[in-house]
């Protein structure tokens, strides 16, 4: 599986913030927001990722993340030259993709829980699609997932007015070769935009949709307007505070899973000291290292 990183728009519910810098690299407390689903993908086994950026911020998503060899991956960049809808992201990326089944991550949704890369992993080799849904209190916001007794779903709508259920989607898409065929299929929606609500509609309808419903156990936080920003802002920082462990660390990702040894990561360790961010990173390594988290090693949280 392929990953996919989803970091373009105009970021307009965050103007003036976004008017010269892109939503995704804001900070949400000490890291930038890209960070936080760049380090899920990594949790969830993916190594090869394709970041969609604006035109106008490719250059600063370079300078930041570079060509991801330092945390044992490879990125590569395209650019989504207006805001054409989430689905877009699969057209743009069908050249990269080559076929593979793909891991879409929107860059300013944060995943946080105990085993969730566990999880993850356990789904990355999908037939169909599989999404994953979470109860909020405000469903008719996001796309709303209706599910019967057994969680099997039965309905999929895009911000309906009357919501039948309190499950919207996250911005974490698990899709097999297919889609990119059913995006190319699609028509923009009323506001111009190729909808990923109607992917998922067409795999339900196909009776390939899978869903896991997260648990009190899980966070998912949508950073969308300046309150959520704030939101998600502060509950990092009370859990990172309170736990002594990082959210969103790439470099601690990259690590426990293998994909760099003990002196590369001291060797990303020793600029960031002066913040406080690398001191963390060479405290992992007076801890027990933990097995390499992989796609086959599913005991590892």
């Amino acid at each position: 599986m392929r990953g996919i990183l989803l970091a373009g728009g105009n970021g307009s519910r965050l103007w003036p913030l976004t008017r010269a810098l892109s939503k995704q690299l804001m900070p949400v407390f000490d890291k930038p927001m890209i960070y936080y689903p760049l380090t899920t993908l990594v949790m969830a086994g993916i190594r090869e990722i394709l970041v969609i950026t604006t035109p106008d911020n490719a250059d600063q998503f370079r300078r930041l993340l570079g060509d991801g060899t330092q945390w044992g991956l490879c990125l590569r960049y395209a650019t989504q030259p207006h805001p054409g809808g989430i689905a877009q992201a699969l057209l743009i990326g069908e050249e990269f993709l080559a076929g593979e089944s793909v891991a879409l991550a929107l860059g300013d949704n944060i995943l946080h829980g105990a085993g969730l890369g566990r999880h993850l992993r356990t789904h990355v080799a999908v037939s169909g699609a599989h999404v994953f849904a979470y109860p909020v209190a405000n469903p008719a916001a996001y796309g709303v997932i209706t599910l019967d007794d057994a969680g099997q779903p039965l309905a999929i709508e895009e911000k309906p007015a009357n919501p039948r259920s309190r499950h919207a989607v996250t911005g974490l898409y698990f899709y097999d070769s297919s889609a990119v065929k059913i995006a190319r299929h699609l028509r923009p929606s009323a506001r111009g935009e190729l909808e990923i609500t109607a992917v998922n509609q067409e795999y339900l309808r196909r009776g390939e949709l899978r869903v896991s419903v997260l648990g009190r156990g899980t966070a998912w936080l949508d950073t969308g307007t300046f309150t959520d920003l704030v939101h998600a802002s502060e509950y990092v920082r009370v859990v990172e505070d309170r736990q002594g462990q990082k959210i969103g660390c790439v470099e601690e990702a990259a690590w426990r899973a293998g994909l760099i040894d003990d002196a590369q990561l001291r060797a990303l360790a020793d600029p960031l000291r002066a913040s406080g961010y690398g001191d963390y990173l060479l405290r992992l390594l007076t801890e027990p290292r933990p097995a390499p988290v992989t796609v086959g090693n599913r005991g590892t949280p």
